[in-house]
């Protein structure tokens, strides 16, 4: 891990505009000089493309991710964005984390934890990921994670335990959800004492006004910078790899963590469909006195 410049780009993308919402990459990265940015859940297209998902999803070696390896290339910089992945192999789309290093290389992280419950419409346009991803670079390790999955405690815990130093998770959350985030992004960083960083969107979509709450903790949850409700911004900071080396010293979590403690998940028998139904709100309510 190295000692590194970081912009977290809060920005306002425009639904099933690519080339606009590229447009604004390519000024963002030109205006700034840090070695890692990143930018909102599926920014490229917007969150709610809903429909047009279909015609927007691309693979990654298509012709958006070749124009934001080029970026990344003249900024010998890495980029993290969102966008929809279209698997060519399989024909299925998936709500991706792409990572884009200064050589042009991309590797991609699937959601695991595609959102879809009130507002939320996931699953209707996506299918779940099935691997956690670390990715080695010039930076130090950093696991990818996307929105929702950060209620999932076991998803950074996993990222941590295969040496993940920063947590970057890109998020297209609104403002009603902006008070959870604030709570367990610094829980997440202090359980893993790593960075978090977080890229969440602005701005109105259809229904979904997004807030922003872009922001960035230390390894003690320790507050780095954070962005301005409802404006598109750029937050910057410098992520200092002491600050991993003396939180793992002062709490060793990620030394402590026992294995077989997290393997007692496995003996949780999977819900059926119907049973998690059956604990809906809307359920619960129904249910007698």
């Amino acid at each position: 891990m190295t000692r590194f410049e970081t912009a977290l780009v809060q920005a306002d993308p425009r639904v099933g505009d690519k080339a606009a919402n590229l447009k604004k990459m390519e000024n963002v990265v030109g205006q700034h000089s840090a070695q890692l940015y990143m930018f909102g859940e599926l920014y490229l297209s917007g969150y709610m493309a809903r429909d047009q998902f279909p015609r927007l999803a691309e693979p990654l070696d298509g012709p958006s991710v070749r124009e934001v390896a080029r970026i990344a290339q003249e900024a010998n910089a890495h980029i993290v964005f969102g966008m929809p992945e279209l698997d060519t192999e399989t024909g299925l789309r998936y709500n991706s984390s792409v990572f884009v290093f200064p050589d042009g290389e991309a590797v991609s992280y699937r959601k695991l934890y595609p959102a879809n419950f009130g507002p939320f419409e996931e699953l209707q346009y996506f299918r779940r990921g099935s691997e956690l991803k670390v990715v080695r670079s010039d930076l130090g390790r950093i696991g990818l994670l996307i929105c929702y999955d950060t209620f999932f405690p076991e998803v950074a815990k996993g990222l941590a335990l295969r040496g993940a130093e920063i947590l970057a998770c890109i998020s297209a959350a609104p403002a009603t959800s902006k008070p959870f985030f604030d709570k367990v992004i610094p829980a997440r960083a202090i359980e893993n004492t790593c960075f978090f960083l977080y890229a969440n969107l602005v701005g109105t979509e259809l229904n979904m006004v997004f807030q922003g709450g872009t922001q960035a903790v230390g390894p003690r949850a320790e507050e780095l910078g954070r962005g301005e409700d409802f404006q598109e911004g750029v937050v910057t900071f410098t992520v200092e790899p002491r600050d991993v080396v003396a939180a793992r010293k002062l709490r060793p979590t990620i030394r402590d963590t026992r294995p077989e403690v997290l393997n007692l998940l496995r003996e949780i028998p999977a819900r059926k469909e119907e049973e998690a139904l059956a604990l809906s709100p809307s359920a619960l309510a129904e249910e007698p006195p």
